[in-house]
């Protein structure tokens, strides 16, 4: 088990170096000059070049680089030059707000999609599993964002149960907080629940054509126990997966969601910084997006072996 540990945090090491080049590099080929499009057409040459330098962007391009490498390895992320606040508070505050819209989109769509698949697959071939697949379908194909305009006219403008967009702190109290989460939250889950369900529904589908699934039904075993306790244990790898890949990709994005709702998360503070051509806050954001992700998979692999033990036998 250590040796498989330390495989999978080298290969994450050796994963998060070269994004940092790829990163970067994608970064500096971008057309256009930072400092002049942050001042304007209309600002001098002395300005543009004077803010260049303090950008470092008169520096070479391996210079640049390994400066921006170290601050991050001392947590130093650099300062905005259009927010005139440290990077690393930007990300703090922001994530405040993505983090756990994240988390409870990824709740939702697990506590819709497992018990759907579940139904499903227990139901293979009758009229339940093709009206179920059916819906998943739809929800897949969909966008995030159409679901996003129809909650907030049904939900918002039509019911006015909850805000239409923008975010007023956890300061203003908990559950006001997570009012302004809602519709943003089921607007993320919806279509993760759709493809999360269909990949359940699969992984069951095949174990229940497994020998120890007919042993357990030929000793009396209920229906429930043979499908919740036996059966889907055995499919959740593929699940994990899954759950997994959602969660990153729920972090990651939500730039459109953000926008949707007028919500300050690490999305919109995105979307923000390159429009204003913030490099470092959109390298420092983008690589601490790639962490979590690394980290995140790193965890789904070692749920493998708590859910299987004999990946902890082989490991």
């Amino acid at each position: 088990m250590i040796s498989f540990l330390l495989r999978r945090l080298g290969s994450g090491l050796l994963t998060l170096a070269v994004a940092s080049v790829v990163v970067f590099a994608v970064l500096e080929i971008l057309p256009g000059d930072p400092a002049r499009l942050m001042l304007g057409l209309n600002a001098t040459e002395d300005a543009v070049q004077a803010l260049r330098v303090e950008m470092g962007l008169d520096q070479g391009f391996l210079v640049r680089y390994f400066h921006w490498i170290g601050g991050l390895l001392s947590l130093d992320f650099g300062r905005s030059y259009t927010y005139s606040v440290p990077v690393l508070d930007l990300i703090t505050e922001r994530a405040a707000v993505s983090l756990p819209l994240a988390l409870i989109s990824l709740a939702l769509s697990t506590a819709i999609a497992i018990p759907v698949g579940v139904f499903a697959a227990a139901r293979r071939g009758r009229t339940a599993d093709t009206f179920a697949m059916a819906a998943s379908q739809f929800g897949v194909a969909v966008p995030n964002f159409w679901f996003a305009l129809l909650l907030v006219y049904v939900f918002a403008v039509w019911l006015r149960l909850v805000p239409a967009g923008g975010f007023p702190g956890w300061h203003a109290g908990l559950w006001p907080a997570l009012k302004a989460l809602i519709l943003p939250a089921v607007a993320l889950a919806l279509p993760q629940a759709a493809i999360l369900a269909r990949v359940t529904r699969s992984a069951l589908v095949e174990v229940l054509g497994e020998d120890f699934i007919r042993t357990a039904r030929a000793k009396g075993l209920p229906q429930k126990t043979v499908l919740w306790r036996h059966a889907l244990r055995n499919a959740m790898l593929p699940v994990l997966t899954i759950l997994g890949l959602q969660f990153a990709f729920l972090l990651a994005g939500t730039i459109i969601i953000e926008n949707v709702f007028y919500l300050p998360g690490l999305g919109r503070l995105i979307f923000q910084a390159i429009n204003q051509r913030d490099l470092i806050v959109v390298e420092s954001v983008v690589m601490l997006l790639v962490a979590t992700i690394i980290v995140i998979n790193l965890l789904v692999d070692l749920s493998y072996a708590i859910v299987d033990p004999r990946l902890r036998v082989r490991a």
